[in-house]
């Protein structure tokens, strides 16, 4: 995958080709949010070495004349999405040791080895960030708290594994106020990732990330059920920066997301993906919230799919009006998991890759296959590991149990074991 470009002066736009990387502007940014504790447990154990009604279907696409739909060829492009990218203390530390000898002070891509090749293979892949990120690694997080602040080093890491672009709608988001979320925008941008999220600029509220990948534009939105590192879904907004609230779905509701996928339709968007920060904590169960906002945005027609964050385990997928939800990705990279002592349940150390094949038809109708690879943070050196019949085999089975929750039938999803 092409570098994303971005084009500094609309910061909101950055654009990711295949083959020629490409820059622009664009808008879109939001809020969805969940009902669950705030607290990240992974620390506990630290062991130092418009309107719903008039948006855009997906079929609403910029006027073609006869003879272009008829000569127009459909278009594939494939994304790869992965859960939170939370880097407690302790994965700070094991990326501090993997830098010695090096110019850097940490480092953070042996962690991503294993699953490189599977995110450079996707068109396009996009990452959640679950913490701030420092701009010259000051402040950082301490042991034992849940205040919040990564090394820069992680961004370079995700950029390397293959990520695109990252979204940092989370509960953890106001964990350094405004200056933290301006630093973590910044350090993403530096590394040539598109951002979706609260912004630190009231001007660019309401923009999303968009991609041109492969002359496919895919438009990404984040949202979160808070902004504060507090309990349950709330509308409680930062004083200083009112606009964040845009990034909020329990401020915004199903109306003002659709509001915001109506406008990334309007600037040409052929694809809208989601990213929903909510659900309940260690919960593999979706809330009615989750339901509910997904049913909403699903059957809309204006939005593609929709991947969930937050609750730190896999949750079902559901497959709504042939579109699919990804309730919860479960963790990617984290120091969590059932620990001596500790009380998080081994499920909290598992997550899974999803792998999204949309199909552009001329017509504009989009069309999607899912499948998904399980993972599972080696938590000695904090290796992201796949998983499968033959590699650690009951992080396997209870992934693809929880996945295929509500049955057959309700999620058409294709599970795709380690080799």
């Amino acid at each position: 995958m092409t570098a994303p470009q971005t084009r500094l002066t609309s910061r909101r736009r950055h654009l990711a080709a295949t083959s020629v990387a490409a820059a622009g502007a664009l808008l879109l940014s939001a809020c969805l949010g969940s009902g669950t504790p705030t607290a990240e447990p992974g620390e506990q154990t630290v062991s130092d070495p418009p309107t719903a009604t008039s948006s855009p279907t997906a079929t609403e696409t910029p006027t073609s004349t006869p003879t272009e739909t008829a000569t127009a060829e459909p278009r594939t492009i494939t994304l790869v999405a992965a859960g939170d990218i939370l880097p407690h203390r302790p994965v700070v530390s094991s990326a501090r040791r993997y830098a010695q000898g090096s110019s850097s002070e940490y480092d953070f891509r042996p962690m991503f080895d294993e699953v490189r090749p599977v995110l450079s293979a996707g068109d396009l892949a996009l990452c959640h960030l679950e913490t701030p990120l420092s701009a010259d690694n000051r402040n950082l997080a301490e042991p034992n708290t849940m205040v919040f602040n990564s090394p820069r080093e992680v961004a370079a890491a995700l950029k390397w594994a293959g990520y695109d672009g990252c979204d940092f709608a989370s509960n953890h988001s106001w964990d350094r106020g405004l200056e933290g979320l301006r630093q973590t925008i910044s350090v993403v941008e530096d590394e040539g990732l598109g951002y979706a999220g609260p912004t630190a600029e009231e001007s660019e509220a309401g923009q999303a990330a968009v991609f041109d990948v492969a002359g496919v534009q895919v438009a990404h939105l984040a949202y979160s059920y808070t902004l504060f590192n507090n309990w349950g879904p709330n509308t409680e907004v930062p004083p200083e920066a009112p606009w964040t609230g845009r990034a909020m779905w329990p401020v915004v509701e199903a109306d003002g997301i659709l509001a915001d996928v109506a406008a990334a339709r309007a600037e040409g968007a052929d694809i809208v993906v989601l990213s929903m920060h909510w659900g309940e904590e260690y919960v593999t169960q979706p809330t009615r919230d989750q339901r509910e906002l997904a049913e909403a945005l699903l059957t809309s027609g204006a939005v593609d799919a929709i991947l969930g964050t937050h609750v730190h385990v896999v949750q079902p997928c559901e497959t709504i009006a042939g579109r699919p939800v990804l309730y919860g990705m479960g963790n990617s990279l984290s120091n969590q998991g059932p620990k001596p002592g500790g009380s998080l349940p081994a499920a909290s150390q598992e997550g899974i890759m999803v792998e999204l094949t949309f199909t552009v038809a001329p017509d504009g109708e989009v069309t999607s296959e899912l499948a998904y690879r399980p993972t599972r943070v080696n938590l000695d050196g904090h290796l992201i590991e796949l998983t499968g019949p033959d590699k650690h085999p009951e992080a396997y089975a209870r992934t693809v149990a929880t996945v295929e929750l509500f049955g057959p039938g309700a999620c058409e999803a294709t599970v795709v074991p380690a080799p």
